[in-house]
């Protein structure tokens, strides 16, 4: 009889190296998605830098089939055939080609939301993109009141603008008025769940956000649309009888804050100022400016309604249009009409200003849940919808990254909640 043979088990595989393994070059673009958003904040080289090489790192990680499949959802196919517009808008423009390549350069950042959200539907650490954010914009925060009491720190090399350390005003308000009203969220989560101190932390940070654009400098873009945003809270996560507790205390401290604020009532003076001095004088003023840009704009969309004038065709328009002295509003010229439709709609007519407010909505539509992740990317859409108004914020770097990397990495974030969330259910009823 032959003697039992023991099982022979097979010999264990050995381990991939790293630059192999799919495991490590997930956590290596989790660790450079992070960078960009500490970089954001401070420097635009670094975040090209660094998205560069993010996108590298996510490449060996890519499950292909999947990935072309993702493409099909309407949240990464309209970004695609925004940018693929703008590049087919080259073929009528009347610019020059550098003119027309050099406008397609900020769609194409729109490109990346795709492989974001693919990225972050499967990595667990996206939370950690914004909390590097909060923690920038909050170093950021603390260096605008340094440049405040020593003007001399400041690397902007002018006195234009004081408490600016780096980049503009614009961009470090939509910073810190972001970060104040995502703050909201978790602050009422904390004190729902009866843990004070830790809601008094970030009730801290968020008025220290507001306070340095009450004190020390604001865009009057984001005075506009913070009061927005925190009455979207309002509506979505409180009680009718809190809300209006909340809007009233919020009026009060914003009288209170103004009356304080002596740049805060020059800030909020300018606008009739500027008004009248454009009206009366015809002087050259931000108001004035941003009227005319409009105007003419609506004459350039009114001649070519369906596809517009081309990419890049924005400059020449506007130059053909000047008339005047140099010392009037008529004379001046611009390839940024200070609108993001206006600025669609002369390059792309029609064509380009549904796929922008398709995407606009589809966007919105991602963050309808609860929860945390689907606040920050509803006021991240919002903020961008809203100060669109009044500046090409999808189209410029800084603001237009801003939303890139937050509808991006919440997109994905939400869709992976959602799968879970469905894959829960699916498991539950095939128990009943």
């Amino acid at each position: 009889m032959n003697a039992a043979r023991s099982p022979v088990n097979p010999p264990a595989s050995p381990p991939l190296p790293a630059w192999r393994d799919p495991a490590a070059w997930a956590r290596a673009a989790d660790i450079f998605a992070v960078l960009i958003a500490l970089s954001l904040p401070w420097s635009t080289s670094l975040v090209g830098i660094f998205s560069f090489i993010w996108l590298a790192a996510v490449a060996p990680t890519l499950d292909f089939r999947l990935f072309l499949q993702s493409l099909k959802r309407p949240i990464s196919a309209l970004p695609i055939a925004l940018f693929v517009l703008a590049a087919a808008g080259t073929l009528w423009s009347g610019a020059s080609w550098g003119a027309r390549l050099y406008a397609v350069g900020p769609v194409a950042k729109l490109l990346v939301l795709p492989f974001l959200f693919h990225h972050f539907e499967r990595s667990t650490r996206g939370m950690w993109v914004f909390v590097a954010f909060l923690i920038s914009c909050a170093l950021l925060m603390m260096m605008s009141w340094l440049v405040l009491i020593y003007p001399g720190l400041t690397l902007k090399g002018d006195d234009a603008y004081r408490g600016i350390f780096v980049k503009n005003y614009i961009d470090q308000s939509q910073e810190f008025a972001l970060c104040a009203v995502v703050l909201a969220y978790p602050v009422a989560t904390l004190l729902r769940q009866g843990r004070p101190w830790q809601a008094l932390v970030l009730v801290a940070l968020a008025v220290s956000f507001v306070a340095n654009m009450a004190f020390v400098i604001v865009s009057r873009t984001a005075l506009v649309t913070m009061p927005v945003m925190l009455a979207v809270f309002a509506l979505m996560h409180l009680k009718a009888r809190t809300s209006v507790m909340l809007i009233s205390a919020a009026i009060m401290l914003g009288a209170l804050a103004w009356l304080a604020s002596p740049q805060l009532q020059a800030t909020t003076e300018r606008f009739t100022q500027e008004y009248r001095a454009y009206r009366d004088l015809n002087q050259v003023t931000s108001i004035g400016l941003r009227l005319e840009y409009w105007e003419k704009s609506l004459r350039f969309f009114a001649e070519a309604p369906i596809l517009g004038h081309g990419t890049g065709s924005t400059l020449g328009l506007f130059e053909a249009a000047a008339s005047g002295p140099a010392t009037q509003i008529q004379s001046q010229v611009i390839g940024n009409p200070h609108n993001q439709t206006l600025n669609v709609a002369v390059q792309w007519g029609s064509a380009g200003i549904v796929m922008l407010y398709v995407m606009w909505l589809v966007h919105l539509l991602l963050f309808r849940g609860e929860g945390l992740v689907a606040w920050i990317g509803l006021m991240v859409v919002l903020q961008n919808f809203f100060t669109s108004l009044f500046n090409s914020h999808l189209f410029d770097f800084h603001e237009g990254w801003m939303y890139v990397l937050g509808v991006g990495v919440s997109g994905g974030m939400a869709l992976r909640a959602g799968a879970s969330a469905g894959g829960g259910q699916s498991a539950a009823r095939s128990k009943s």
